[in-house]
């Protein structure tokens, strides 16, 4: 492959999966670092993210946070093209539509799949085509699995822009969960003759084990299916990092997976992160994970909180609900009796505005006036336009750097400046994701949090977020290079599907 820079159409793939969660970020991340370490000039793209973990372009875009990811294993600065569409849940039937980057509304997922969709096909593509225009090779995520035959019709993430765009399928399976032969055979059988076309074969994932047991059952299902696997990636702890909405994911969950490091002082520090309804970039505390001695626990219950040493309130896409689930559970008393005692606490976007005197909110909830916690001098707003920004500035000594995503406004009243929000005593409220990847201000917080919880913790002084996240971008590289046919997968990118793979019946029906 060789860069291009006119309008030509470059290489491509599209990871596709049996199901959600199968791992399809994970690898088309992996795919990307690989790539790229043989010099060919990569992007990712996924035209349809269902996500509340966004992220800020430069450009003051709103993508998912895994195609940001992806982008950086490929080592390209992200944009809007790489995630065109992004539904971001509201409740269980409805979504705000965000497209190039800006919200365009709420739809419900009837109305959103009964028509709007395909509205949005055209722009898909024409970013697709941009970035093979610009790309030696763009490797495509989809959403879900390649078979919902209820949605083919409207489909803009699987096969509707493998078909667009003639790109060839893998198909990702997690055989941890098991049936993983069945999920292949069934997602081949259950796609129309032109979809099936472009299904070049299977990549498992996940396995534990002698992969010489699975052979067998390789060989059977490509005699069964005339599509060969183009490789079995074992399981390895730590490699979920930003995907979608799942607990398990990011470096956050790899860290609680793995054995906790050492800590560098005498006790460890237990962060206890309120697990709101629709919570939003919980990736903001990987960073404190990362951290050796830095034990990080999601809670839903007020015991929960007591020998905590720090209390995280994450962003949420529905403060006020957030705010009524806090004060239901007990937990609102409990941060309320917290900050009482000087017990650390710190809000997050959302979780900031729920620790604040008032909300007026006709936007998201449409709830009007709300009493927020009163643990901070703050009067929140909500604004029809959404603020997206990337903004720079310093904390306890340290520079910082973030990325903000809110509709709410906030007036803060009182208290010591902290970011753009305010601290007062032990709690600390910001609107700033992303800060605490800094790696200074991180220890200088941490700092504090241990001081005001009577903790004999040091934060290491090498701990580098940013190293962390090379180093996992990394290994999935490596997975792909060590456990995949990657001779097979370039031909594949460079030349599409094989021609002449049979049909497995009964097809689309």
């Amino acid at each position: 492959m060789s860069g291009t820079t006119g309008t030509g159409t470059g290489g491509g793939l599209l990871v596709a999966g049996t199901t959600s969660d199968a791992g399809k970020s994970v690898v088309t991340a992996g795919i990307c670092r690989w790539l790229v370490r043989r010099g060919v000039k990569v992007a990712p793209f996924k035209g349809q993210n269902m996500s509340l973990n966004s992220f800020v372009t430069r450009e003051g875009a709103e993508i998912g946070r895994a195609q940001a990811m992806q982008a950086q294993a490929a080592k390209v600065e992200p944009s809007a093209l790489m995630n065109p569409v992004l539904l971001k849940p509201g409740s269980d039937r409805s979504s705000q539509v965000v497209l190039l980057g800006k919200p365009i509304g709420e739809l419900s997922a009837r109305g959103y799949h009964g028509g709007r969709q395909r509205e949005l096909f055209e722009p898909v593509m024409a970013c697709l085509e941009e970035l093979r225009g610009s790309h030696d090779a763009v490797i495509c995520e989809g959403a879900g699995s390649p078979a919902e035959i209820n949605l083919r019709r409207t489909d803009i993430v699987n096969m509707g822009i493998a078909r667009a765009a003639r790109l060839p399928v893998l198909v990702v399976g997690d055989i941890d969960r098991g049936g993983v032969f069945a999920q292949f055979f069934g997602t081949t059988a259950l796609l129309g003759p032109e979809d099936q076309s472009l299904v070049a074969g299977y990549l498992v994932n996940k396995f534990r084990g002698d992969v010489t047991l699975l052979e067998p059952g390789l060989d059977m299902l490509h005699g069964l299916t005339g599509r060969r696997t183009y490789g079995v990636l074992p399981f390895a702890h730590g490699l979920g990092i930003d995907e979608e909405d799942g607990l398990r994911v990011s470096l956050r969950g790899a860290v609680r997976e793995s054995v906790v490091a050492p800590p560098v002082g005498e006790d460890v520090l237990r962060v206890a992160v309120c697990a709101l309804p629709l919570m939003s970039n919980f990736t903001d505390v990987d960073a404190l994970a990362a951290e050796p001695g830095v034990v990080v626990r999601f809670v839903d219950r007020a015991e929960e909180l007591v020998d905590a040493d720090l209390v995280v309130v994450p962003g949420t896409r529905g403060t006020v609900r957030a705010l009524a689930w806090l004060r239901e559970r007990g937990l609102a008393d409990a941060l309320a009796r917290r900050a009482a005692e000087g017990r650390p606490v710190l809000g997050i976007c959302g979780g900031f505005q729920a620790l604040g005197e008032h909300i007026e909110d006709e936007v998201e909830s449409r709830a009007g006036s709300v009493a927020g916690l009163g643990l901070l001098p703050v009067r929140v707003r909500f604004e029809r336009e959404k603020t997206l920004a990337r903004p720079v500035g310093t904390a306890l000594g340290e520079d910082v750097t973030g990325y903000e995503i809110h509709h709410g406004v906030a007036q803060v009243l009182g208290g010591e400046a902290f970011l753009d929000g305010c601290r007062v005593g032990a709690v600390w409220g910001t609107h700033w994701h992303g800060s605490l990847e800094s790696d200074g201000f991180r220890r200088a917080f941490l700092r504090e949090v241990a001081a005001a919880a009577g903790r004999r913790f040091v934060p290491a002084p090498d701990t580098s977020f940013g190293t962390l996240r090379e180093e996992q971008l990394d290994r999935l590289g490596d997975l792909i290079e060590e456990h995949a046919d990657t001779d097979a997968l370039l031909r594949l990118i460079e030349d599409g599907a094989p021609e002449g793979l049979p049909f497995v019946p009964p097809g689309a029906p």
